[in-house]
């Protein structure tokens, strides 16, 4: 019969170690509970769990190739732009009940009668996913929707961020715009550059945009004469100083003209 197995860091895994991985944790249910009350539920985020798992699995079965995969997912969820989804409604309280239930009576049973270190991980683990969706379901507030920016802002004062916001492709029927940065932007409008124009971003179907999420694509209609944008947005979903973004470049159809200097 195995030895029982106590609540505290085992010989393979030193105390550092463990309050290390318990600091990561602290970390990632701060932040659940953070986007939590910003309107947004974990999406890739939810990856930090079998990170940590691996993390912790790594000394007891000696596995240094663990430590690279567990690393890389908690790094995976802390930096994908998609680590967090807004959320329509309110998630759901049940299964994250479940969880912590599931691990809490887990570790009980190792605790008494015994249990290899893979049995312990997964009791960790179900505690830890049940904690992160229970923050995500009990500090849950209704985004407000964003309402569109009006006229002004394009007449007003605007900043040029040192590092830009958005990125763009040029296509055949006009041009893809990217959020590329970490937080959602709210678009107030865009223009062809060289023209006194006013018009709503849309997506690829056609339907206007008051936000574009991290990582989401617009498209800009464009005649292939044109050879820039021009896009006012404001970061972030409440009010902030107004940013424009700005791009240029050579139409093809005026290609053959270009001189270099």
């Amino acid at each position: 019969m195995a030895a029982p197995w106590t609540l505290t860091p085992s010989s393979e895994v030193t105390l550092p170690y463990a309050l290390s991985l318990a600091l990561i944790a602290a970390y990632w249910l701060w932040r659940v509970a953070h986007e939590a009350r910003q309107g947004w539920a974990p999406q890739v985020a939810w990856w930090a769990v079998p990170g940590l798992g691996l993390l912790w699995l790594t000394p007891p079965l000696e596995v240094p190739a663990l430590f690279g995969v567990g690393a890389a997912l908690l790094l995976l969820a802390e930096f994908w732009p998609a680590a967090f989804r807004p959320a329509r409604e309110r998630p759901s309280l049940a299964w994250p009940l479940v969880g912590m239930l599931s691990g809490l009576l887990l570790l009980v049973l190792l605790a008494v009668q015994g249990g290899p270190a893979p049995s312990v991980t997964l009791a960790l683990m179900a505690l830890l996913a049940g904690l992160g969706g229970g923050l995500s379901a009990a500090l849950y507030r209704t985004r407000r929707p964003a309402h569109p920016l009006g006229l002004e802002i394009r007449f007003g004062p605007v900043q040029q961020p040192e590092w830009p916001d958005l990125s763009v492709t040029v296509t055949e029927r006009g041009a893809r715009l990217v959020n590329v940065s970490k937080v959602p932007l709210r678009l107030a409008g865009w223009s062809p550059s060289g023209m006194n124009a006013w018009l709503r971003v849309r997506d690829e179907g056609g339907s206007p945009l008051n936000t574009l999420s991290s990582g989401q694509s617009a498209f800009l209609p464009l005649p292939q004469h044109v050879g820039g944008i021009r896009v006012w947005y404001v970061t972030g979903s409440r009010s902030g100083e107004p940013r424009l973004f700005r791009a240029d470049w050579t139409p093809q159809v005026y290609a053959d003209r270009r001189i270099l200097n």
